[in-house]
């Protein structure tokens, strides 16, 4: 259901794309990994799907047409954005096809959590809770 609603909202808004958040994520791990930040704008367009199959499992996936990563040059030299992809073993040459993966593997984790959350009703909670909603009925 959320995933209906989320594309007719998004044809509706004019959005390119069908997801939750690809440019939080995104813009944690560009900036962690020396990227260059600006290219969220373009590396965050993208579709997640979501299918019922047969044997009652869920499949989920994200789409990304665009993105754009490297490991070498720029902010990828930098001391904390080197150690990151050091800590991944993508420093250097030739790991940019790996860190593609890794950020789709970090925006699928958030659109799970994302979407997740609005479905059970846990989301608008949440924020409330943690914004200190004075309102909002203990748990």
């Amino acid at each position: 259901e959320y995933w209906r609603v989320s594309v007719i909202g998004g044809v509706l808004s004019g959005t390119i794309g069908v997801h939750g958040h690809f440019a939080n994520g995104l813009a944690a791990l560009y900036l962690a990994t020396g990227q260059d930040v600006a290219c969220v704008a373009e590396s965050a367009v993208g579709v997640t799907r979501f299918e019922c199959m047969p044997n009652g499992d869920l499949y989920a996936a994200v789409t990304l047409p665009g993105i754009m990563v490297g490991t070498v040059g720029g902010g990828t030299g930098l001391p904390s954005q080197h150690a990151c992809l050091e800590l991944m073993g993508l420093a250097g040459s030739g790991h940019a096809g790996a860190l593609a993966e890794v950020c789709a593997g970090l925006l699928l984790a958030g659109e799970l959590s994302i979407i997740g959350a609005l479905s059970a009703g846990h989301f608008s909670r949440a924020h409330r809770k943690l914004a200190r909603d004075r309102t909002l009925p203990p748990p």
